[in-house]
């Protein structure tokens, strides 16, 4: 492999990839999120600068992905929260778990997505039938659980639609040969050409179990806010750098 074939590839390994390039089409993204009050502290300890706190909330999601360009099929779960950046309002993701290598390292590797590997499962309870389960398993033990009854109030989807056009903020960490960043940034993304199928609300539980790996529980449940239970379509664009945390000029 010449110098210049080198220089071409996007992605390791060299010779095979673990992902295409984006961007990436979802199909039929289903998610169910728990909105809750949390600790404040706990909160202000989790969101770096130059990212603002502006509310105690975080938002507990499971999100099931069947048909997504370059990934495949699976599943995800983990934890956004609400913030500013100069002032305007956007969401900054925090913990990520999911069952699937490509994302995994896509993720990380492009806009650096916090996502580490477990198994979320959403579905609608197989005995019952008359709820949705979230469940997350960290190894051998189960670190969240969540429930919200089946289609119990229709809503409309615009809200939805909205949300899901604010900015999302991550930051992306990579390591140089001697452990120390080399790149070390707040990365900016959006979801584009969105549509809401349908969005549904109702009663909602939410428990997070403490685990040394997987430690959602850190931003503990004070109360629940709001359920919601919907299925879009979307793109996720590649990002943007807005902040370097490797420029003097910037700290």
């Amino acid at each position: 492999m010449k110098i210049s074939d080198v220089k071409n590839c996007f992605a390791m390994p060299l010779a095979s990839p673990s992902y295409a390039p984006g961007p990436y089409q979802f199909r039929n993204r289903e998610f169910l999120i728990i909105e809750y009050e949390t600790d404040p502290d706990a909160l202000a300890r989790a969101v770096p600068e130059p990212l603002e706190v502006y509310k105690p909330v975080v938002k507990y999601e499971f999100i099931k992905m069947p048909d997504s360009d370059g990934f495949g099929s699976y599943e995800e779960s983990g934890q956004v929260i609400p913030v500013l950046y100069r002032g305007e309002a956007g969401n900054y993701v925090h913990a990520m778990y999911l069952d699937d290598l490509a994302p995994i390292v896509g993720g990380r590797e492009i806009w650096g997505f916090p996502k580490k590997f477990a198994r979320p499962q959403m579905r609608v309870d197989r005995v019952s039938k008359d709820c949705y389960i979230g469940v997350l398993t960290y190894g051998e033990l189960e670190v969240a659980r969540a429930t919200m009854a089946y289609k119990w109030q229709q809503l409309g989807t615009d809200p939805f639609l909205e949300a899901l056009r604010a900015p999302n903020y991550l930051v992306k960490v990579i390591p140089d040969v001697d452990c120390n960043a080399k790149i070390c940034q707040l990365v900016k993304y959006p979801f584009i050409n969105v549509t809401v199928r349908e969005a549904w609300t109702g009663p909602a539980s939410l428990q997070l179990f403490a685990h040394c790996m997987a430690p959602v529980a850190d931003l503990p449940v004070k109360r629940l806010l709001s359920a919601v239970h919907y299925i879009s379509d979307m793109t996720l664009g590649l990002g943007e750098v807005v902040y370097d945390y490797l420029d003097p000029q910037q700290t």
